[in-house]
Order: C-alpha cells, then structure tokens, then sequence
C-alpha cells in the first residue's frame, strides 16, 4: 500500500484526496494544510464580502478515508529519504503531491505591506476588509469580482487599473469599456489609466498625487507558489514543470493546481484545478489510466452586474489563419467577438449575451462546429441556456460547465447538501466558469422555505 501524501490544503487538493478514495486506494492519504481552517469553497469568498454567505457556510466536508492536518506549514522536502519536515515532525511518502496554490503578487510601493492592506486570498482576508470606504487595486477578474461584491453590500469601492478598463487585455476596447459602464452603475468608481504610490494612514495615492480614502486590498494577480519544490531541487519555470501523467523531474513527486506548469502553461482556476486532480487519482491508482489533458479555457465572470465571458485564450483572437465575426449593440450592452477555424470556435469574447455564452461554451467544450446561421446563435438560439426558471422541469440543466440538471441538485438537497458550497461538492455544480452560482443559491433559498410535508412533492 502506498502513502500518499498531499501538500497544500486547498481544494485541489481536497478533490484529488476524494477521487482517490473513490477509486479505491487502499493506502494511507495525509493532507497538510497551512491555513487553520479545513478546505473551504475559495472560488465563492466573493459570496462572504457581500454577506450571502459565512466563511463557515464555504466549508467542505473532510474527504472520507483521509487524515487532513491544518495549521501546518512544511519547510523542508527530503527527497532521498523520501520525507517532508512539517511544524516539527516528518511524514514519510511513497507518493507526495505539491498542490500548493498560487500566492499574490504584491507591488512595491510605500506602504505596501503596511496596517490597512490586504491580499485576498483566504477566508480570514475578507474579514480584514472594514471600513465604509475602500480602494481595490486590480483590473483582474478578482479586483473585479470584489469591487462588485463590495459594492453590493454597500461599501464606497473605487476600483483603480493601469489599463484604459478593467479586464481590458480580455475582452478589449469595446467590452471592457462597457464592463466600466456596468461597475460604475453599481456603484462602483472606476479609475482606469492609473496605479498606487502609496499607502499611508488612513489614505492610498495614486500616481497623479489623487489621495484616496480607505482601506486598500490587493488584487494584483498571483504567481505560483514554488519555493518549496525549487528548495527540493524541483524543475521550476513559472511553475512545477510536470508531463502528461502530472509528475515533476523526481518520479515520486507531482504537482497539481495553479502551482503546476503542463504543456508549458500554468492554468489558473478551479475548473483546470480539478480536471488535474481527477486525472492524477486515476493515474496514480490505475496502470492504464490515460495522460492528463487540459481542459479548454473558459472564464467566466463571478459577478452580478452583467454576464461577462471569455472563451479560449487572449491570443488566439489576434491569430491571422482564423476569421473574426464581431456584434456591437452599445444601447443594449451587448458585444461579442467571435473567431473561427473553418466552422470550429477558437476563441470568444461575449458580454451581455447570456445565451451566446451558454450555447457557444458547450460548442467549444465539445469541439463541434457551429451552424450556418452564427448571428441567431449569438442572440439567443439553441442549444437553449442553463434554466433560470425556479419552477422548471427536472431535466433543465442548470451547470452547462459540468451537466449538472435540477433534479441532480434537488436529489443532493434531499441527501442533506443544504447550501450552495454542500452542492457544489455533491454535484460540481457552480465550479466550472461559475455562471449558475446566482441560480443554486436561488434554488438554496426556495428550498429552504419549504415546509417539509412539501418539500418531497416539490423538489
């Protein structure tokens, strides 16, 4: 029986411990996590800064069959011995997995790690946001998700970017600019062009000497976490470079989540983090088991000031052997960008077009081409989009990323999933790009207003 041991408490590591046990490994599995709290749903901390939900609530049940170790930092790899040195005491290993994240990228500036700063990150980084006024730095997606979030809950958010708007390398000049438009009419100050000097008292300076109120929170991007794997002697380029079966250059150690580097990519996101962790449980537990292959790209905006998507990466859409088919409708909001490799999707922009971003995503997932008549695809034809009726059949597919219909969600609620974090372990609804989060949450609600004589006949 191997030992099998996993370093990183997130939840790649947590999906890779639960697969494990789900295909029938007989040996021991120890997890260590630095943080002090168990795994948690880290892709909804947004729902935390809003209040919809307590850190508590995003908690994940511990994977069966596993011992899980928190408060436990690992400083040292002995790769002869075949040993981790962890708070004091060492854990041998047939197998080690690294699942050790990403951590953020922290700008030098005056101040910068000073009283009135935080990353976000954790759990415990959303309670260290206080204040009535706040000032995130960021144009990614996550400064953007919690300039949304913040600013939903009633907090002063002024949102500052060096591009012209945020996520203006994404979606370009024209959905980024309308993405301004939706953050400013939530509430949210928009400072585009600009970046922070400073960080003093009771106050954050922007490059052109304008003084900002506030607590500032980071949300400058991430890099892997890899220092412990280079310390191991590990081969590292941006991150742990690792083959189609997830191993690094020593054959006993893999590497998952966004500290792995496939195929010369390190893939961000939960959705690419548990694709690889299902893939390694049945490597490491199955001698036919296939390679790992990398998902396709989708991103996916957590936010609900407007229906935002990208699919494929950036540069496939400035590729010259692929058409480009381009819809602009500025009075309704509506863009979308679209390019093609013979009747194949390659890459897509879309906003405003929740429709367009259901139906073009299970296109590209399922490498099928698109039908003559693209336009009425992009405003509204089949294949029809995750239901947000609440009163729709149990066939109706609500989680479009990974297939999940209502009655699978409702069998799961009945079965004692009675939050939005429960069912997104029972069924993965809400962990790929994100988008039905809004509708299980709905469906959370609903249900539990039920009385319980009428919660059998309605579910």
């Amino acid at each position: 029986m191997s030992r099998i041991l996993i370093v990183g408490g997130g939840p790649a590591s947590h999906r890779l411990a639960g697969r494990l046990y789900h295909h029938g490994h007989q040996g021991p599995v120890t997890v260590l996590g630095a943080e002090p709290e168990p795994t948690y749903h880290r892709p909804l901390l947004s729902y935390v800064l809003t209040g919809r939900a307590t850190p508590e609530e995003l908690r994940l049940p511990p994977p069966p069959g596993t011992e899980v170790r928190c408060s436990t930092t690992v400083t040292h790899i002995d790769r002869a011995r075949r040993q981790v040195h962890a708070s004091g005491i060492i854990h041998p290993y047939d197998v080690l997995v690294l699942a050790t994240g990403a951590r953020t990228d922290v700008p030098r500036f005056r101040g910068a790690s000073g009283p009135g700063v935080t990353v976000l990150r954790t759990a415990a980084d959303c309670a260290r946001i206080t204040g009535d006024h706040v000032v995130v730095l960021g144009g990614g997606p996550l400064g953007v998700e919690t300039a949304a979030a913040l600013a939903a809950r009633g907090t002063a958010t002024t949102l500052v970017c060096s591009t012209p708007h945020p996520l203006y390398e994404r979606l370009g000049e024209t959905a980024s600019a309308l993405l301004t438009q939706a953050l400013e009419h939530a509430g949210v100050t928009v400072r585009g062009g600009r970046t922070v000097t400073a960080r003093e008292p009771g106050r954050v300076l922007l490059d052109d000497g304008t003084p900002l109120a506030g607590t500032l929170v980071l949300c400058t991007g991430t890099l892997p976490d890899v220092g412990l794997a280079r310390a191991a002697g590990l081969r590292v380029r941006t991150g742990i470079l690792v083959d189609d079966r997830l191993r690094s250059n020593d054959p006993h150690i893999h590497a998952i989540g966004d500290c792995a580097e496939h195929q010369g990519r390190t893939l961000g996101g939960i959705e690419a983090a548990w694709a690889q962790a299902d893939s390694l449980a049945r490597i490491l537990t199955r001698h036919d088991a296939p390679p790992h292959r990398s998902t396709p790209t989708v991103f996916r905006l957590r936010a609900d000031i407007a229906e935002v998507a990208c699919i494929g990466t950036p540069d496939t859409l400035v590729d010259g052997a692929v058409r480009c088919l381009t819809y602009t409708d500025r009075n309704q909001g509506r863009y979308a960008k679209v390019t093609l490799r013979g009747d194949h999707l390659v890459a897509a922009v879309l906003f405003g077009l929740p429709d367009a971003i259901a139906s073009l995503g299970e296109f590209h997932r399922n490498d099928r081409p698109l039908p003559g008549d693209r336009l009425r695809l992009i405003l509204g034809g089949p294949p029809q989009p995750a239901s947000t009726d609440l009163g729709a059949p149990e066939d109706a597919l609500v989680c479009l990323c990974n297939n999940v219909q209502r009655q699978a969600l409702a069998k799961a609620w009945r079965a004692g999933a009675r939050t939005v974090t429960a069912l997104a372990t029972a069924t993965r609804a809400t962990t790929g790009c994100g988008g039905c989060g809004r509708e299980v949450a709905e469906l959370c609600a609903r249900w539990a207003r039920q009385p319980r004589h009428e919660e059998a006949r309605t579910l």
